[in-house]
């Protein structure tokens, strides 16, 4: 499948980018565009580089293609045409229809059943395979639980002295007490003693004297 091809199956004839006029282009109608490299033309591989559609051709390409307004795919040709050098090779064709999204469908499926891919603008960009070695995890922090200190409890010592003592002067003073009381207890006795004595000794006096008088 080739810009030959397209042609002879209804496409307009090509006309180059680099000197497009806006007259030279269909007005509110919408179509299937499609950029050539003229310098593939008539070599073996396809000199289709991308297969689009617009709504509005003119401004799709004028405005699109060749001034770089529209989405990110727009852009993208707009800089392979200025930024590549494609635009003093690059020739366009279109061809209108009412369905050009299931028109562009049809054709990009056939291109990639001929090709093995689609056309070089139309395929996207593959992504990088390199494996980077993902980070392992961090481990995540376990907050550490607050715990209140607290202070080891004081028993203040009392200063008062403990009640055994006064049980020990009481007892001190109790034993003098009696010491005394008996002290007095054993005087008192001695007392009587002696004059138990004195009592005897006048009773045997008295005794012996009247022994004597009779």
């Amino acid at each position: 499948m080739n810009s030959k091809d397209l042609i002879e199956t209804g496409f307009s004839e090509c006309i180059p980018l680099e000197n497009l006029t806006f007259s030279a282009l269909p007005q509110d109608k919408s179509s299937v565009i499609v950029i050539v490299d003229k310098e593939l033309s008539g070599k073996p591989e396809s000199d289709i580089l991308y297969i689009g559609r617009a709504k509005r051709t003119a401004k799709k390409i004028i405005g699109g293609y060749l001034a770089g307004y529209g989405g990110k795919n727009t852009k993208r040709i707009n800089q392979m045409l200025f930024d590549e050098g494609y635009i003093e090779k690059a020739v366009v064709t279109w061809s209108l229809t009412d369905k050009p999204r299931l028109m562009q469908k049809e054709l990009l499926a056939k291109f990639k059943a001929e090709h093995g891919d689609f056309p070089s603008w139309n395929a996207k960009k593959k992504l990088s395979t390199k494996n980077k070695e993902s980070p392992a995890p961090k481990p995540k922090k376990v907050p550490a639980l607050k715990t209140k200190s607290v202070a080891p409890k004081v028993i203040a010592r009392s200063s008062v002295k403990k009640p055994a003592s006064k049980a020990k002067t009481t007892s001190k003073r109790s034993a003098s007490k009696e010491a005394v009381s008996t002290k007095t207890e054993s005087a008192s006795m001695g007392e009587t003693a002696a004059e138990m004595l004195e009592k005897e000794k006048a009773k045997n006096e008295a005794n012996s004297d009247n022994q004597m008088t009779t």
